[in-house]
């Protein structure tokens, strides 16, 4: 079995991933050991947003900006960006960093580059409380 080559970059590593069908295809750098959100606002909980925060400059789509539509709702900041053909987020703009992109870890391909997930669990519920109380996620989108 061949082992992937890992590329680094100050501490990163070059992710890809995508949606279910393979029409949104994303590349991402991040770190091996992952800072996961698990949220419970209403829209969070329904679709099971699990996401990890990096600044746009560390991500980029390879393909399937035509095959991606957007919902968004209340503030209209975050935006919930899905694949047209199989309904999959494999990312969005959260509303916390509306200068990066919550990714879904389980959309990366499997690799095994990933060593570790840790999980924080978000009161979106009471977002703005949450927010500011919070000392660390706004900043999480920036280079």
């Amino acid at each position: 079995m061949s082992q992937v080559p890992v590329l680094e970059y100050k501490g990163l590593v070059k992710y890809t991933g995508g949606c279910h069908c393979g029409a949104v295809r994303f590349e991402v750098w991040a770190s091996t050991d992952l800072h996961v959100f698990d949220c419970n606002c209403s829209i969070c909980v329904k679709k099971q947003n699990r996401h990890f925060i990096v600044p746009a400059a560390r991500f980029k789509l390879l393909k399937g900006s035509n095959n991606l539509t957007t919902y968004t709702f209340n503030t209209h900041k975050a935006k919930h960006t899905f694949c047209k053909t199989c309904g999959v987020q494999s990312f969005y703009t959260p509303r916390s960093n509306p200068d990066g992109y919550g990714v879904a870890p389980h959309c990366l391909d499997d690799d095994g580059t990933v060593h570790s997930i840790d999980v924080e669990q978000i009161n979106g519920k009471e977002w703005e409380k949450a927010m500011k109380e919070h000392k660390t996620i706004r900043g999480m989108s920036k280079s």
